[in-house]
């Protein structure tokens, strides 16, 4: 099978893509799978470490070709606040769950939770169920898909597992395309870290 061991960043690669592969954020978090586009092309991923796959990457196939990334809409809850100290309250809050959250200018998204989300209420925000691609903030210490792409592509193979965001929710779901886990080479992220409900604020 043609493997992809190789990701373009998005704006860095321009050529029409052969395929299409649609992915939540689960999904996007991989390193070695098989996988088949939208349009049936049938490929390997093969990368030297796991990473999230963002929108608009695309996997360069050992003959050159493109597959783009595309993440899938995923049920959220949306925050909004009155001014940006309640918002910043509320990511504060959020953090300190160690609660995957995708930052905006002036709103947060995560995953739909009941518990959090009645959380951000009591902090004054205003919560929207919505349907949105789910990208959130990376780790502190994540290295870029760019980053990790430039070491691989000079031989930098280093095969170790590298610690990312507690991922605040189980197996991937609402992935469109297919994807095949090989044996036990793929990475198994679909830990449930994010949600202590009993963990109490630091005072």
């Amino acid at each position: 099978m043609i493997k992809a061991s190789f990701i373009s960043p998005k704006g860095a690669w321009q050529v029409k893509p052969a395929d299409t592969i649609i992915l939540d954020y689960e999904g996007r978090y991989r390193r070695r799978i098989a996988m088949t586009g939208v349009r049936g092309i049938e490929f390997m991923l093969d990368l030297p470490d796991a990473v999230i796959l963002q929108n608009g990457d695309a996997l360069v196939l050992d003959d050159g070709r493109l597959i783009e990334i595309v993440a899938a809409p995923e049920e959220l809850a949306e925050i909004r606040c009155r001014d940006p100290l309640e918002l910043a309250r509320v990511a504060w809050h959020l953090g300190n769950r160690h609660i995957t959250a995708q930052i905006m200018p002036n709103r947060i998204r995560i995953r739909r939770d009941h518990v959090i989300e009645d959380m951000a209420r009591t902090q004054g925000g205003k919560v929207a169920h919505i349907e949105a691609p789910f990208e959130p903030d990376r780790g502190a210490y994540d290295e870029p898909v760019s980053k990790k792409s430039h070491d691989h592509d000079h031989g930098h193979h280093n095969h170790d597992h590298h610690g990312h965001d507690h991922h605040n929710h189980g197996p991937a779901h609402g992935e469109q395309g297919h994807v095949h886990d090989e044996h036990c080479d793929h990475d198994h992220h679909d830990h449930e870290h994010g949600h202590d409900h009993k963990h109490h604020d630091h005072k």
